[in-house]
């Protein structure tokens, strides 16, 4: 007689990591986002899309505690979110760390590891170990003593994420970390978040302009623009007739090739989950 199949939980089925409820926030005079209501699940993905100036990161920032909601809250795991949580877990853009910067790449990880801790940095065994294990899950080995400065985007991304990862993260935020990235490494850094939340149970929020590399990875979008909010899965969401409501103009949504294209999004800006363009409005600072 054949063993049972045991029934793996849907995402929505499981524990809540990150709550928002009635969450506003603005910009000078501008409403970025309010009456915002949000759950995100343990092992579940939810991709944020959105013009520039929609308000992307300034969530991301709210959610670390960087800045403040002008109204409505925000809890992690039951508990209100505070700068510096160790329960979260943030990947930033890939931005090139400079050729000559002495630093190895298990340097950059060790940051992760104990980098929050007051004073001199002095490694253990247990961090020491801690720090090869994190090398070896984002497949850094080969160049774990390479100077950071000397290696690629991708590469310099793996080690970020592998830092992201330190502190055994309930939460991962994740902040265009493909942008500027090839296709290869795309496919590379997108497959270890996806991972981390398969064989961990993390919670994702990822923010991108291109959902396309991580599509078959997605399961909600929230999508922002102006001043209003989308949730669903992104068959529900990515439609015509959603975003066409949302800008309040006419926007096609086209699906080829299992790959999504806005087209006529306000402002020029061929909002292309496919054609990275952006506008000149800059995503307002903290």
């Amino acid at each position: 007689m054949s063993e049972p199949i045991e029934r793996v939980a849907a995402p929505g089925e499981r524990d809540v990591v990150l709550s928002l409820r009635d969450a506003a926030l603005g910009f000078g005079d501008r409403t970025l986002w309010s009456g915002l209501d949000l759950d995100v699940h343990a092992g579940e993905f939810v991709a944020v899309l959105g013009p520039n100036g929609s308000g992307k990161t300034s969530l991301l920032k709210t959610i670390l505690g960087q800045q403040a909601l002008d109204s409505g809250n925000i809890v992690l795991e039951g508990r209100p979110v505070r700068r510096g949580d160790r329960r979260i877990g943030y990947i930033p853009q890939q931005k090139l760390i400079p050729a000559g910067t002495p630093m190895r790449a298990r340097d950059l990880v060790a940051l992760g590891v104990n980098g929050h801790r007051w004073g001199l940095p002095l490694p253990n065994r247990a961090d020491r170990e801690q720090v090869e294990q994190l090398i070896d899950s984002v497949g850094a080995r080969r160049y774990a003593d390479t100077p950071v400065g000397s290696l690629s985007g991708g590469e310099q991304q793996r080690l970020r994420v592998a830092q992201a990862l330190a502190g055994d993260p309930a939460l991962l935020l994740c902040d265009e970390p493909l942008l500027s990235l090839d296709l290869q490494h795309q496919r590379g850094v997108s497959e270890l978040i996806d991972r981390r939340r398969r064989d961990h149970g993390s919670a994702v929020v990822f923010v991108t302009h291109d959902v396309n590399p991580v599509l078959g990875m997605v399961d909600r979008v929230l999508y922002l623009a102006g001043g209003r909010f989308r949730t669903g899965t992104p068959d529900e969401v990515l439609r015509s007739e959603v975003l066409t409501d949302l800008y309040g103009t006419p926007v096609d949504v086209i699906r080829s090739r299992g790959r999504i294209v806005v087209v006529g999004i306000p402002d020029a800006e061929t909002h292309a989950h496919h054609e990275h363009t952006r506008t000149s409005h800059p995503e307002p600072a903290a």
